[in-house]
């Protein structure tokens, strides 16, 4: 059996609560995301996305860290860091927003989740969140208070991660709203739960608050899950593909802005507030765009694995773009893509060339999410 000592970053990479229980139930091989380890293998990824989608998988994530902003003026200066509008978020709500910085470039693309008046979490993408905040913080004029606090989530994701929900915390859980959170303690555990997740599935994040109980959480959950079919797993580039969502680092960074990813919704130049970028932003808006997010569907051999390097997207002998994100999608028997493209060839339905590891192949520009486009099922 693989020991937890065997995976060798260094103490400079933190573990989470979880990261022993995930190596006993079967993690070999993990990524780094947020100087933390996450499990990126338990196996199969093919049979990592059935599991998924048809049953239900538990998911370290401790990696998507927290800032907690707190104090007089914490709604305020939330509100300074991102284009949409707040004013209407109610205590217990999640929101998914976009950081931006003075150019309009976009830091991270988190959830957002208002504990009460005053408190909130910012649930992170793979970036240094708590030290921009701190640092836009310290000339601010507002008096908050920016730390990272004790806290490591979850995700129970899948069709049956409602069911072992309710054998975990009861009926009442059935109540809990796409995108709401809730504050409750499991056994003495103290948690907040939220309908969030990524994954496009019905799913939950289970945020513990206190990691010395780490290793208790995940086998009270996949015990109440063994009769569901629970399996732990690891965050599906295969479902997350399908879904259109986002990858930081991959599909968006510091050089890309919200229109390029057709993102407009959760920008709102109208409000009062002076957002970080605003100014920006509606320049940008007024000019238009030079690229533009695209789905692809790359016509060759089944993929083996996702696409490690950003691949070329050629038209004759104009190179207008790259592929972001690849993978070989099982369900639709595809090998699917998001990617970023030219405005000017930003056509669906028009031929390219994409240059894979394998060498130059054609593609086909269409539109995206691959399933599921209106996110029914994770809002069901």
């Amino acid at each position: 059996m693989m020991q937890s000592d065997d995976f060798g970053f260094g103490t400079q990479i933190r573990k989470s609560p979880y990261f022993d229980a995930t190596v006993r139930w079967g993690a070999k091989g993990f990524s780094v995301y947020n100087h933390m380890y996450i499990p990126r293998d338990f196996g199969d990824p093919e049979q990592n996305f059935w599991n998924l989608v048809n049953d239900a998988i538990l998911c370290d994530v401790a990696v998507e860290r927290q800032v907690e902003i707190t104090g007089p003026d914490a709604a305020k200066f939330v509100q300074m860091l991102t284009p949409r509008d707040l004013s209407k978020m109610a205590i217990g709500q999640c929101k998914y927003i976009l950081i931006t910085n003075a150019e309009g470039g976009i830091l991270n693309d988190p959830i957002l989740l208002r504990l009460a008046e005053n408190h909130f979490w910012i649930s992170l993408a793979d970036s240094d969140i708590l030290l921009w905040a701190q640092g836009v913080a310290v000339n601010s004029g507002m008096e908050v208070t920016i730390v990272e606090p004790d806290v490591s989530p979850l995700q129970l994701q899948g069709p049956k991660s409602g069911e072992i929900m309710r054998v975990l915390f009861g009926d009442d859980i059935m109540d809990l709203k796409y995108y709401w959170l809730r504050e409750v303690d499991l056994d003495g555990i103290p948690l907040v739960v939220s309908r969030t997740g990524w994954s496009s599935e019905l799913g939950y994040e289970l945020y513990l608050r206190d990691s010395t109980h780490g290793d208790a959480l995940w086998e009270r959950i996949m015990a109440a899950g063994m009769e569901f079919g629970l399996k732990p797993g690891h965050t599906s580039s295969i479902r997350r593909i399908e879904g259109g969502m986002l990858s930081y680092h991959a599909d968006a960074d510091i050089h890309t802005n919200p229109f390029e990813l057709g993102l407009d919704r959760l920008v709102n130049l109208d409000t009062e507030a002076d957002f970080i970028g605003k100014a920006a932003l509606r320049r940008i808006k007024e000019e238009g765009v030079r690229r533009r997010q695209v789905g692809l569907i790359i016509d060759c051999n089944p993929l083996e694995g996702p696409n490690t390097t950003f691949w070329a997207i050629n038209n004759g002998d104009e190179t207008i773009g790259k592929v972001t994100s690849a993978i070989y999608s099982p369900r639709l028997k595809q090998n699917i893509a998001l990617a970023m493209v030219s405005v000017d060839h930003a056509v669906l339905g028009s031929d390219v060339e994409v240059v894979t590891k394998s060498g130059p192949t054609r593609a086909t520009m269409v539109e995206f999410p691959f399933y599921d486009p209106k996110k029914k099922i994770a809002a069901a």
